[in-house]
């Protein structure tokens, strides 16, 4: 049973699923430690910059790396060197960062008076959150386009280990400042990137020239994408809050339960480089059974992973949030973990299949997805009912409303790109 779980998963998950933890792990340390040496009013801050610096991160510079993998993928499956692709992505990674650093300075005054009780310092420290970032994501575009995911999973749990380190330390050192916590964000990824460059550098060779159009042609489309599948699935804890703002005892039971019934989407992260990269392969080579094969087999896999965090939260989330969270046990019952269990479920398949729409450079129809995703959840939110009934039915109905719409992509889609090429023919690897 196991060996056949293990064979279903992408390759070089495990590398990067290591790397996923710890990086995981080392955020609840610095923000935990923080809290140790911190005055309330600080951490408060800490914790605002933490937010804003990996929100915006994400939403910015994520992309920048799925794209890098999809095309790096395929000019590496047709034997091109990606050096090429290396210096214009680095072009418009640091086009994305100026154009961020310029905003925060220019803003600065106010972004210091509403986050940081007037600080510029800290403006200055969730500046610098946003450089290692940039960096790390794209280097781990060409590490995950070329299989590379030994260094991959090195470069996430070296961040996340420093992020440990360098937050310990300076708790030892009786360092009470909430600049010098927040710098941790900005110096962590620099050194894990510093670590895994001579390598990225090493094995992007040279190549056919790359026109700026391949790069950049679905990137604000995967970019809007992204933005609002980040919405789809933050959006119930806000919900919940909006419309029952005065029920403080189900707002808290009902983050609680978001909190514990999302722990499949920290795990499916590990997933998603070594996927994008095989797609993007078996795309370029033309290989239909191989593309088709890891897709099933990852979905078999999300489903499985969907379903042992969905029983245990159904079966054990009223006294699970009650332990964990100090909740009402009795404000949330099983039906309620069922809903947001399916939910999910749904928004990890909806995710994968997405992946695969965006492997056969499908950017809008993914798009489309996630806006009518986003649409079918506010008008269920907005229907009559009670609040946890109707955030609990958005969150399923959103993700159920994408995943229809990525699967009826994928049929539309015709037939791979590589094979319509005429390049031939190589299988690859699901497992």
């Amino acid at each position: 049973m196991l060996g056949r779980l293990t064979r279903a998963l992408p390759p070089g998950l495990l590398a990067v699923g290591v790397g996923t933890v710890v990086l995981g792990v080392a955020s609840y340390v610095h923000l935990g430690v923080a809290g140790h040496a911190l005055d309330r009013d600080s951490i408060a801050e800490v914790n605002v910059l933490w937010t804003l610096a990996m929100s915006f991160a994400l939403g910015l510079f994520f992309p920048v790396e799925q794209e890098l993998t999809r095309v790096i993928a395929a000019r590496a499956a047709r034997g091109e060197g990606a050096g090429p692709v290396l210096r214009k992505a680095a072009v418009l990674t640091g086009g994305l960062l100026l154009v961020v650093l310029t905003g925060l300075g220019v803003f600065s005054r106010q972004i210091a008076d509403t986050f940081f009780h007037g600080d510029r310092g800290l403006v200055v420290a969730l500046a610098a959150a946003f450089v290692g970032p940039a960096a790390c994501y794209l280097t781990r575009g060409v590490l995950a386009g070329l299989g590379h995911f030994g260094a991959y999973g090195l470069q996430l749990g070296l961040d996340g280990l420093l992020r440990m380190v360098l937050s310990v330390g300076l708790l030892l050192a009786g360092v009470h400042s909430a600049l010098a916590f927040s710098l941790v964000l900005a110096v962590s990824p620099v050194l894990a990137v510093l670590v895994s460059l001579p390598r990225t550098l090493r094995i992007a060779l040279p190549g056919p020239a790359v026109g700026w159009r391949e790069l950049y042609s679905g990137l604000g489309m995967l970019t809007l994408s992204f933005l609002l599948a980040q919405f789809v699935a933050n959006a119930a804890v806000l919900s919940i809050q909006v419309l029952a703002p005065s029920q403080a005892v189900l707002v808290g039971a009902f983050t609680g339960a978001m909190v514990l019934s999302r722990v499949p989407l920290f795990v499916f992260g590990a997933l998603q480089a070594s996927l994008m990269s095989g797609l993007s392969t078996a795309v370029a080579t033309g290989d239909r059974s191989g593309f088709r094969k890891l897709l099933t087999k990852t979905c078999a896999m999300v489903g499985a992973l969907g379903v042992l965090g969905g029983v245990p939260a159904v079966v054990l989330g009223p006294w699970l949030i009650h332990v964990a969270f100090n909740a009402d046990r009795h404000a949330l019952g099983p039906v309620d973990f069922l809903w947001l269990s399916v939910g999910t479920l749904a928004y990890l398949l909806a995710t994968v299949v997405g992946q695969a729409v965006i492997a056969r450079g499908h950017h809008r129809r993914q798009l489309l997805g996630w806006v009518l995703g986003t649409v079918t959840l506010l008008l269920v939110t907005c229907l009559p009912g009670s609040p946890a009934g109707r955030v609990e039915a958005a969150y399923t109905a959103g993700p159920l409303v994408v995943l229809m719409v990525m699967l009826l992509a994928l049929r539309g889609a015709g037939s791979v790109r590589g094979a319509e090429a005429g390049v031939p023919r190589v299988t690859v690897s699901a497992g």
